[in-house]
């Protein structure tokens, strides 16, 4: 494959303005649909091929229409800015999203609206702090050392459930202060089914949860088990007698307008922090994984960096050398590039939707108040236009040139904008601590080939277990 530097990584073009692909005109281009259903059937047989059957038509506004609903899909990075944060405030949480989670945890920091959401984001907002993050990088380095030392002996490991009990463990500890460790599954499986449910894909995600349905009847035992294990850890810390200072003792605290937040609204923001929390990161690690078993010229590059910063993986577990710690992510430069292009390539958060309050025109068309607005990550983050060979996984892109080059929104796996993930922080600190941790004492071998299949659920799913082999380093990269 040809090498390029980072001022060939895109088109002459100089701006992301002179690279708009839109016809401005009545109506934005669309797939063809069926009288009635519109798009919904090749919606749900294939919805990441939707999506790319929508980018296909080369314009940055594409309509469809969707379970009776008309929907935008957005994919140029000003009009994304401009959603997002120029004029936020024209617009809100799409009715597809509340309609759905809603019926979950309407009251949680990711669906709350307007004045609310701004009191609990702002009592929130010191767990997520820079400096409190930091305090928690050695839990979640040892955590990951101690998950390595029940690798060792072993040939493969089923990495995207690895990852999943591990994250919720480093959440619970550092958040929460609760050692789930022996009783995550609860949760784990819990946020599995859940998920499941609210699969684009399928059926079921269009009906009420109300709806006597397989998939839904799933969902609201895995909600009463999620919920059953919120009750204990709220019951516990209340009984206790301790002094805490974390996510839960401040939900427990917290008061808003004069009024400490009731038990619903515990139970919401906690069912959130836990879904969400744990799921996403365990999939970037998941894929992260997953990309340089599958690539072992960058796994080298990496092992390579790893050993100048850290030590090679010969010492063992941390008993026989450090691990890694905050201060050293300041100096593993190309782990912060693998995890870049993984969140790049395989977004948890493959989509932002929301929905305009007011008519408003946007890349030369009108957009009805009340329509769906989708951004996708998906989409965006491998355009051609921002993006070199932009399907290949290709870390050594992201150069300081290429970052400012870049436009804002052609990369935003955390949203953006005043809504922006509340723990992009967090969640990305510790990635690399665990990815660190992990590739210093393994190297990882494919099992699972690629293409993947993936699911569009409540975040992008692979729809089978994501192996690799596990190879104790010898301290010397692999060849």
């Amino acid at each position: 494959m040809a090498t390029h530097d980072a001022s060939t990584e895109r088109s002459e073009a100089s701006t992301a303005e002179a690279l708009r692909q839109s016809t401005p005109g009545d109506r934005p281009p669309g797939p063809d649909g069926l009288p009635l259903a519109g798009n919904t059937v090749e919606f749900l047989r294939d919805p990441l091929a939707f999506y790319d059957r929508c980018r296909a038509l080369d314009d940055d506004v594409v309509s469809y229409r969707v379970a009776w609903s008309d929907g935008y899909m957005f994919t140029h990075p000003d009009d994304i800015e401009r959603v997002l944060v120029t004029d936020d405030a024209d617009f809100r949480r799409a009715s597809v999203i509340r309609n759905s989670l809603g019926q979950i945890a309407d009251g949680g920091l990711f669906l709350m609206e307007g004045e609310a959401w701004q009191a609990h984001r702002s009592a929130l907002q010191p767990s997520f702090y820079r400096e409190r993050i930091e305090t928690y990088a050695d839990m979640m380095a040892r955590f990951a050392d101690e998950r390595a030392d029940e690798w060792e002996g072993r040939d493969t490991v089923t990495v995207s459930e690895e990852m999943r009990t591990l994250t919720l463990e480093i959440l619970a500890k550092t958040l929460l202060d609760v050692d789930v460790r022996g009783r995550e599954s609860a949760i784990r499986d819990a946020a599995a089914a859940i998920s499941d449910r609210f699969d684009v894909g399928s059926v079921s995600s269009l009906l009420p949860l109300w709806v006597p349905t397989p998939a839904n009847r799933r969902c609201r035992r895995a909600v009463k088990e999620f919920d059953d294990a919120i009750a204990d850890i709220v019951t516990d810390r209340r009984a206790s007698e301790g002094e805490f200072d974390d996510l839960l003792s401040i939900l427990l605290d917290l008061d808003v307008n004069g009024e400490g937040l009731d038990e619903s609204e515990i139970r919401d923001h906690l069912f959130t922090f836990l879904f969400a929390g744990h799921e996403t990161t365990a999939l970037t690690l998941s894929y992260a994984v997953f990309l340089l078993a599958t690539h072992p010229e960058k796994q080298a590059r990496l092992h390579e960096e790893l050993d100048d910063v850290l030590g090679d993986g010969s010492a063992g577990s941390a008993a026989d050398g450090p691990r890694p710690t905050a201060a050293d992510l300041f100096d593993v430069e190309y782990l912060d590039r693998v995890v870049d292009e993984a969140l790049r390539l395989y977004p948890p958060a493959y989509t932002v939707f929301r929905e305009p309050t007011r008519d408003v025109e946007i890349g030369g068309y009108e957009i009805p108040a009340g329509s769906t607005i989708s951004m996708p990550q998906w989409v965006v983050h491998r355009d051609e236009r921002w993006y070199d060979d932009p399907d290949a996984f290709r870390p050594e892109r992201w150069t300081d040139d290429f970052r400012d080059d870049l436009p804002e929104y052609a990369y935003f796996p955390f949203g953006g904008g005043p809504r922006h993930c509340i723990g992009m922080r967090f969640a990305l600190m510790e990635t690399k601590l665990v990815l660190a941790t992990l590739a210093q004492r393994f190297a990882f071998e494919p099992v699972t080939e690629p293409p993947l299949d993936l699911s569009m659920q409540i975040t992008l799913q692979p729809d089978d277990p994501i192996e690799v082999g596990v190879q104790e380093r010898s301290g010397a990269p692999p060849v």
